[in-house]
């Protein structure tokens, strides 16, 4: 009988002497957010936006007179009296950290930097989601009557997008759907034989219709396998969509988001106040349409 002897260093005992190449945390929550980098964003300085709006274009008289008319109509543009007001909203947490923790084991990376880093990512996640969902200022609760329709035939069609298309005509921006829905599109025009084309826009490829991008994002609900889709003008001088935020914030991260110490208290916990300050206004009906009743097949629930 034989025994085999170890006659060389072994990977295990190796792999103790290794110094290990670390990442950062990582957060499978973390999405582009392409609704609020496409929207144009408006400093509010008191935290009211005003939306004026004129009381019947239809009264506004002009007239083409012929070359020896001496008479011309009178006219004035008349403004509503209550116009709509929009308020920020605040999105907020506290964040704890141990000093111990922070003290100790902030090498390679700053345990409160990653902590901040995680937080601020999942606090722009929520604003998101707010944008769309709110119901006193999201997207999918600021629809004119007008500007809702529905599908023909349940899956999204070419037929559907060009009917927004219709409703959103004056420059429209961009189709903003669940990716599960883009998938059902591209079923319908693969199965129609018209593929739509793709574009590329900030480093990455999107399916287009009419030329106009179709932007993801996981924050449209899916209810009993069907979603919403919406077609965007954006932008002020657009008469659009515009996003509302807080400027000048002590301790500013980014627009309309502030990072504030709060201290530490006698069980040697620091605490920083992350808070997000923002809205969403549509300056017209026609600035923003819905697609409702969107069957997108096989699906998984998303929260």
């Amino acid at each position: 009988m034989t025994t085999e002897h170890q006659t060389a260093l072994g990977d295990v005992a190796a792999r103790q002497l290794a110094i290990a190449t670390r990442t950062v945390p990582q957060l499978t929550s973390i999405t582009p957010r392409w609704l609020t980098h496409l929207l144009n964003w408006v400093p509010v300085e008191a935290g009211i936006y005003r939306v004026n709006k004129v009381k019947d274009a239809s009264s506004v008289e002009v007239d083409c007179s012929a070359r020896d008319e001496r008479v011309l109509p009178n006219t004035f543009v008349d403004y509503i009296e209550n116009p709509r007001e929009y308020l920020l909203s605040a999105v907020n947490t506290v964040l704890d950290v141990h000093t111990r923790v922070s003290d100790l084991y902030s090498k390679p990376y700053n345990q409160i930097s990653e902590q901040l880093r995680l937080t601020i990512e999942t606090v722009k996640e929520r604003q998101e989601s707010e944008l769309i969902n709110n119901k006193e200022y999201g997207l999918l609760h600021s629809i004119a009557p007008s500007q809702r329709i529905k599908t023909r035939t349940g899956a999204p069609t070419p037929d559907d997008l060009d009917e927004l298309i219709s409703k959103v005509w004056k420059e429209p921006g961009f189709f903003l759907l669940h990716p599960l829905a883009i998938a059902a599109f591209g079923r319908e025009c693969t199965r129609r034989g018209v593929p739509p084309p793709t574009v590329s826009l900030f480093g990455s490829q999107f399916l287009t219709w009419r030329g106009i991008p179709l932007f993801p994002s996981d924050k449209l609900p899916i209810e009993n396998g069907k979603s919403k889709i919406l077609l965007i003008r954006t932008g002020e001088s657009r008469q659009g969509v515009v996003g509302l935020y807080q400027p000048d914030l002590p301790g500013q991260q980014s627009p309309g988001l502030s990072v504030r110490f709060m201290g530490i208290n006698h069980k040697a916990i620091a605490s920083y106040l992350v808070s997000l300050y923002c809205s969403l206004a549509v300056l017209t009906d026609d600035a923003i349409a819905v697609l409702e009743d969107v069957e997108i097949g096989k699906y998984h629930e998303y929260k």
